[in-house]
């Protein structure tokens, strides 16, 4: 039984608690990879997209952005030359985001907000930030790195 002694004075750990510690301490691991040193969080990429380019910058308009389905990824450029790419998918249920407009993001699910030049959360239900993607122009389009 759990919190007996078992020959060297050590209490007994249960199956279910350690299989509890263990699950606590994956995700601990898994989690740790998720965030940044400023508290934002980095994307895995889709596959078939890193290094390719995934939207033409005139498609893209300074202060808003552009959603792109097919990889649930949106690109912002929320000053003129800087671009900015985002997991379109909402921390809270997953639902995909709108694209900018007057510099947020809006989940239309449950009305979570978040800043087009930072993926942060500035209203919820969500909690955490769109997770952020590296990106690089090249020539006229922007590219997934």
């Amino acid at each position: 039984m759990a919190g007996e002694e078992q020959g060297g004075g050590m209490p007994a750990i249960g199956r279910r608690e350690m299989l509890g510690v263990t699950g606590v301490a994956v995700c601990g691991v898994a989690l740790a990879g998720c965030g940044t040193s400023d508290g934002s969080a980095k994307a895995v990429v889709p596959p078939g997209i890193k290094g390719k380019v995934i939207a033409k910058k005139a498609d893209v308009p300074v202060g808003s952005g552009k959603v792109i389905q097919e990889w649930k990824i949106v690109i912002t450029q929320p000053t003129s030359g800087v671009f900015k790419a985002f997991t379109a998918r909402c921390p809270h249920r997953g639902c995909s985001v709108n694209r900018p407009q007057d510099g947020v993001m809006t989940c239309p699910c449950h009305g979570s907000e978040f800043a087009a030049d930072t993926g942060k959360c500035l209203k919820g239900p969500a909690t955490g930030p769109l997770a952020e993607f590296a990106v690089k122009v090249e020539g006229d389009g922007i590219v997934i790195l």
